[in-house]
């Protein structure tokens, strides 16, 4: 029978093999992109000024692995600033070659260079003089040929023991999908507001909103002459709910705030009597409209405070509570 001692042994060896057998698949996996990286020439730029001057959109298309890897490629141009999506390629044979026009440029991707059911898009693409760049490892391959560019993939074998499953293929294609992204992102100027506008779900949604995103403006912002006297001010507080009430000056400028918290503070028989001016906070602490929520969120927990007006030259555009940003997931 097995002791603790002989399968506490068994599970060490069997973890050190594991562990040397993922160091080996990385190993392999560097060095195949150094081999791309090393390969690389002028062909990169002419396909980065074909795609940067279509009109049209960017297609990928691949078969099998090279197509879920041609998917990711579509996602991240799209996401970034090149309209681009995914034609399957057995699906353009039914009919969805008509998604793509002679004003795109099609991405064909297969790492042999042989994938039959790419033959109807390379031919549609020829007929109708379509821009095609291929990615594979054999520019003399049925892909290659039909290529205007041809984005050579490093022959350098895979990380498979077997030397059969798609590995350090599909990751040196995913690494140069990458690379077309970031190149055309720096070409474009592609901006984090414009980021922003691509993502306005989940957590990089979030994490790129802007104050004037979540803020509270016009009529929804609490706002008062500075001479108001504490009856209007409290009415002011209860009715816009947010737990402040701003005050200005003729001008317009912003030149103090009063909470709920300072009211609480300063309470007394008398507080009615006094004039907003005499209990606000002067010159509070502001923030651009253009500024990143998440710079809202630090000021007001290093300032210990619940709301922020958001001002131009000096006169309030809008108001932005933590809440309304705990709200987003902006923490």
């Amino acid at each position: 029978m097995m002791t603790a001692t002989d399968l506490s042994t068994n599970l060490n060896k069997l973890a050190n093999s594991d562990i040397v057998s993922a160091k080996r698949t990385i190993d392999k996996e560097i060095e195949t992109l150094r081999v791309m990286e090393n390969e690389l020439d002028i062909s990169l730029t002419k396909a980065l000024d074909m795609m940067q001057s279509a009109s049209g959109r960017i297609i990928l298309t691949g078969m099998g692995k090279s197509g879920h890897i041609a998917k990711k490629i579509a996602a991240s141009l799209a996401s970034t600033g090149t309209p681009s999506f995914f034609v399957h390629p057995a699906e353009a044979s039914h009919g969805d070659l008509g998604m793509i026009t002679e004003d795109d440029v099609i991405i064909a991707i297969s790492n042999s260079g042989e994938s039959k059911e790419l033959v109807d898009i390379l031919n549609y693409s020829k007929r109708f003089g379509i821009k095609l760049i291929a990615i594979t490892k054999n520019p003399q391959s049925s892909l290659g040929k039909a290529g205007d560019i041809v984005l050579k993939l490093p022959d350098n074998g895979e990380a498979c023991p077997l030397g059969l499953a798609p590995t350090s293929s599909t990751t040196a294609t995913l690494v140069l999908g990458d690379v077309l992204t970031v190149a055309m992102i720096e070409r474009k100027g592609f901006s984090k507001a414009q980021f922003n506008q691509r993502h306005p779900g989940g957590k990089l949604g979030s994490v790129l909103q802007k104050v004037s995103d979540l803020m509270h403006k016009g009529d929804e912002m609490p706002l008062l002459p500075s001479d108001a006297n504490m009856h209007d001010t409290l009415l002011e507080m209860t009715s816009k709910r947010l737990g402040c009430v701003g005050f200005t000056d003729k001008s317009g400028m912003l030149i103090g705030i009063l909470t709920d918290g300072d009211l609480r503070r300063c309470l007394s028989n008398d507080i009615l009597t006094k004039r907003a001016y005499d209990v606000m906070t002067k010159n509070p602490k502001v923030i651009s409209p253009e500024s990143m929520a998440t710079e809202a969120v630090k000021i007001m927990h290093d300032k210990k405070i619940t709301n922020l007006f958001a001002v131009v030259d000096g006169k309030p555009v809008g108001v932005i509570h933590i809440h309304d940003c705990l709200d987003k997931g902006i923490v």
